[in-house]
């Protein structure tokens, strides 16, 4: 397990991103990769859009290089602010609290079960013709499965009724939309979802590091 330095309470900020390096590190990728998208010519974005998918294509073709690079790309870079915050209220909580090991092992878990399980479901659909066969190419990249993985996990970090509430309200966000004709998109999030909600074994023995252990 990667070993979480002291904090430094003169040093907030620095304190909270050193004892979660995993979370600041895909962030600082996802920014870079971002920033990429943005400056180039709308034809080699689309190249390295559907080149860095995950979709049943790329899957077939380079399935193990599909499964990571897609977690580094996001298709709307206007959306990267929304994502460090989401990033730092769920994966950097978590991974200060589980350390950065365990953290990665939910994450990535739930990433791939998410990944390959939805893009199942959708070349069945296919396959019965209820969808087009242009979707093997759609563009299916982004970092939101492992967040759902962490939103799921955060459960057992929470005390009495709140984590019952909480609960509540991710099961919610992310089982409605299948109940109202959702996409392969919203399976695998209720996937990670639920990887996550099925990591509880690993948050019996959390990192014993203070800054990990801290609220």
């Amino acid at each position: 397990m990667i070993e979480h330095t002291e904090p430094e309470p003169s040093r907030p900020l620095r304190s909270w991103i050193r004892a979660s390096p995993g979370t600041h590190i895909w962030l600082l990728i996802i920014a870079v990769t971002s920033v990429v998208v943005v400056i180039a010519p709308d034809r080699v974005e689309h190249v390295l859009l559907h080149r860095n998918s995950s979709n049943i294509h790329e899957l077939v073709k380079h399935p193990i290089r599909a499964l990571i690079s897609s977690a580094f790309w996001i298709e709307d870079p206007a959306s990267l602010a929304l994502y460090a915050v989401l990033f730092e209220l769920f994966h950097a909580t978590v991974e200060r609290w589980l350390g950065t090991l365990r953290w990665l092992v939910i994450v990535a878990t739930a990433h791939v079960v998410a990944t390959l399980a939805s893009q199942k479901f959708l070349l069945m659909a296919i396959q019965d013709n209820r969808a087009p066969h242009s979707m093997t190419h759609v563009v299916d990249i982004g970092v939101s499965y492992g967040l759902a993985a962490s939103v799921g996990v955060l459960t057992y970090r929470l005390p009495g009724p709140w984590r019952w509430l909480y609960l509540a309200g991710a099961v919610a966000f992310f089982g409605l939309p299948l109940l109202t004709g959702g996409t392969f998109t919203d399976l695998g999030h209720a996937i990670s979802l639920a990887v996550g909600l099925l990591a509880w074994p690993l948050t019996l023995h959390p990192d014993p590091h203070p800054a990990a252990a801290a609220p």
